[in-house]
């Protein structure tokens, strides 16, 4: 019998039993001293503003089904409609605004939304490139509408209504398409259902340990829907989500310090910038009970300030790991990383990402680049081996949104129809039955005399002090690719060195070491090495191997 299950269902039940608590809490400027001034929404307000979008919407045609861009800046507003759309039924598409102009247009083209529910600025998109929005019979504007055609989100909300009826959504019913940010490939549309993201809640609260009334700093906005599911209070930060790289990290402390922030989540973008400037000001933070990491390996330096000289004993960052397409699939703390597995990464042995989630199915199997139609225990190799990592369980997602090629790509059925997702990462299990990330397999290198993984071999070269980080790529064809190294270099170097020298000391390293001693060819790249915009973490090695390329022909 199917399963009856609607993602909005936690918004009544948390403002049934906690009204009065703050759901999501706005930065909404300073007064005249310079302090912050907050807004926000006791659930009892979210739910009732929640009820007040799903009239007002459902009065223009937005129904069951509807597909519904959401072009909106994390905020009160961002969290009321998200929470509406899901307890109508409809489906709400996400794409990130940072991906580029001509990768944005094209996901708008590819899903043909059917509303859109948007700040003015995508309006103006909407009327800049049309063929793009042509499906959209619905266009509301959140905020001030100046000459802009359309209506208004103020102006179909009404003051007062009766409760909404929570659509009898089922755990396998379309939730959400969410686009990857094309940092490997094309972004892709990743299809969630109510019941993904119903488990996604349970695995995140449960695994650590997060209780309703906590306050979390939402670094990243997808997870502000998260905390209002587990009953914690969302604070909204004061950047830029698209840009976390470039985040203040004065906002950020002090946001923690002004609210008591006990929870916080985001990219290890933001908290190298945020570690360094809280060591350097010689800040603690002891109000955090954890730090959530995710969208890229985590360097240890970063995890290591936090645990010596910002978090007090009793709490501990964490380097959650997974992708857009299943999530959580493991965790580590960072006091774990820093006492142990930080030496072995220095050695070459990858990232320790960690034990898999309780009810999360980890599998490592032989490398391929073609579709796996049937799931096969053969296919697995023994723990040591690297080899491509496999997931199953409630929070894979089923398919991808009008990608059926790459759908056949990333997904094995097994007997009983149940979905496995191929990640896309290469790794291995090791005698603790932990996992060890080695790389993306499309980033790994195949020489005449072997086949590289770019994690393993980075992290060996990483250790130097005057290297920022390092990009391992091919050049040439497979499989008798050239294997090259390429350094960014520390900004503020704690060696007076030149290149000359960070080559040969580089040159030195590799040789030392079996795992490495068939790259000859080191390159100090001039700048800042290409990143993904959603973690700034993520380093495009596809652009690096091109001007590689050029400069080894040189």
């Amino acid at each position: 019998m199917p399963t009856l299950c609607n993602i909005a269902k936690y918004l009544p039940e948390m403002a049934q039993k906690l009204p009065y608590q703050r759901a999501v809490v706005f930065p909404e400027g300073r007064d005249h001293t310079g302090r912050v001034a907050y807004t926000h929404l006791t659930y009892r307000q979210l739910n009732q503003e929640c009820d007040r979008y799903c009239h007002g919407l459902h009065s223009i045609g937005i129904s069951r089904g509807t597909k519904v861009l959401l072009a909106v800046t994390p905020s009160l507003e961002f969290i009321a409609l998200t929470f509406a759309l899901f307890k109508m039924g409809t489906v709400p598409v996400l794409i990130d605004p940072g991906m580029g102009k001509d990768n944005l247009l094209n996901c708008v083209a590819e899903v043909q939304p059917d509303a859109l529910i948007g700040i003015p600025r995508a309006h103006v998109a909407k009327l800049i490139y049309r063929k793009p929005f042509q499906t959209v019979k619905q266009a509301v504007i959140v905020g001030k509408k100046g000459i802009l055609p359309g209506i208004t989100l103020d102006s179909i909300r009404p003051t007062s209504c009766p409760e909404f009826p929570l659509a009898e959504t089922q755990a396998d019913d379309l939730a959400a398409i969410i686009f990857t940010t094309g940092s490997t490939g094309p972004p892709k549309g990743v299809m969630f259902t109510h019941g993904i993201f119903d488990a996604q809640v349970r695995y995140i609260r449960d695994f650590y340990q997060i209780k309703e009334g906590e306050l979390d700093l939402a670094g990243f906005p997808l997870f502000a829907l998260f905390d209002v599911a587990m009953g914690m209070t969302c604070v909204i930060p004061d950047m830029d989500p698209t840009r976390p790289a470039e985040v203040d990290p004065h906002k950020i402390v002090e946001t923690i310090e002004n609210l008591g922030i006990t929870s916080a989540a985001g990219s290890p973008a933001i908290w190298d910038r945020v570690g360094k400037y809280s060591v350097d000001h010689q800040i603690k933070l002891p109000s955090l009970k954890r730090i959530l990491m995710f969208g890229a390996p985590v360097r240890p330096d970063i995890l290591e300030r936090f645990y010596r000289h910002i978090l007090t004993p009793a709490a501990d960052t964490h380097t959650a790991y997974g992708a857009t397409e299943a999530l959580p699939v493991a965790s580590i703390a960072g006091s774990q990383v820093v006492t142990e597995t930080a030496e072995k990464t220095k050695r070459g042995a990858g990232t320790c990402v960690g034990m898999p989630f309780p009810d999360v199915e980890v599998k490592i199997i032989r490398i391929s680049d073609e579709p796996i139609e049937t799931w096969n225990g053969s296919l697995c190799v023994p723990p040591g081996t690297i080899g491509e990592i496999v997931i199953k369980g409630d929070i894979v997602t089923p398919a991808y949104y009008q990608r059926p090629d790459h759908t056949r790509l990333a997904k094995i059925y097994d007997a009983q129809g149940t979905i496995r997702h191929r990640i896309g990462d290469v790794g291995y299990f090791d005698e603790l039955g932990r996992i060890w990330y080695c790389g993306r397999k499309s980033h790994r290198v195949i020489t005449a005399s072997g086949t590289l993984f770019t994690v393993p071999c980075e992290g060996i070269f990483n250790d130097h002090p005057a290297v920022f980080r390092s990009a391992l790529v091919g050049v040439g064809e497979r499989p008798n690719q050239q294997p090259v190294i390429l350094i960014e270099k520390q900004k503020e170097s704690t060696r007076n060195i030149s290149d000359t020298q960070l080559v040969d000391d580089i040159q030195k390293m590799a040789a030392a070491n079996p795992l490495t001693k068939s790259i000859k060819t080191v390159l100090i790249y001039p700048g800042v090495f290409p990143t993904d915009i959603r973690h700034n973490a993520k380093i495009f090695r596809e652009k690096l191997a091109l001007w590689a390329a050029q400069h080894v022909a040189a």
